[in-house]
């Protein structure tokens, strides 16, 4: 999943995106991709947990689904084993204002340092192999969901964590951070069960 070129840490990939949206007005998913790299799929799986966990940008009605699909499609592909990641150009057009994205990528600054403290490369067969297959199949399960997250208030955040500690685990490598990530999935999954509209 990683390439010479993905940011190493969650704070490198905030600057990557900051720094190549500066100065447009909208940014689209197309946008996203450019930034983070066509072969990146790890840290397209984080920025898309960062982005549904940032404030003014995963609270907007749609953002989470599209989120889910973008996440589908990318980790879909990693398991037919494809070198880059294609995405439909209608999905790539979607687009955000840049300064509710740079609003939620500021407040993602603190974080974002704090977590990088805490990861580092072990447990390196969970994220690695066949391990990396587990970690897609996994996302894509919660991708799946977010459409049903959007009706269970602060379940697309339980999302959002697990989908941004999964990206982050195969960037840094770090085993420990894929199983923290499956607890967290775990514990969404429980939150939605007992949440259910019906």
């Amino acid at each position: 999943m990683n390439q010479p070129d993905d940011p190493a840490s969650l704070t490198e990939l905030l600057e990557r995106l900051r720094a190549n949206t500066e100065g447009q007005v909208q940014v689209s998913v197309g946008d996203v991709l450019a930034a983070v790299g066509e072969r990146s799929f790890g840290p397209m799986v984080l920025i898309a947990g960062v982005i549904t966990l940032a404030p003014l940008i995963g609270d907007i009605p749609g953002v989470p689904t599209l989120l889910g699909l973008m996440v589908l499609l990318t980790l879909g592909q990693l398991i037919f084993q494809r070198h880059s990641i294609w995405i439909p150009s209608k999905l790539a057009r979607r687009n955000i204002e840049r300064e509710k994205l740079a609003r939620g990528l500021d407040w993602m600054n603190k974080p974002a340092r704090f977590v990088d403290r805490w990861t580092k490369q072990r447990l390196l067969w969970l994220v690695r192999g066949p391990g990396q297959y587990v970690i897609a199949i996994i996302c894509m399960v919660v991708a799946a969901a977010m459409p049903l997250m959007e009706v269970i208030p602060f379940s697309a955040n339980g999302a959002g964590i697990a989908l941004m500690a999964f990206g982050l685990a195969i960037v840094a490598r770090d085993g420990l951070l894929a199983l923290v990530a499956i607890l967290a999935t775990g514990g969404t999954a429980w939150f939605i069960l007992n949440n259910l509209p019906w």
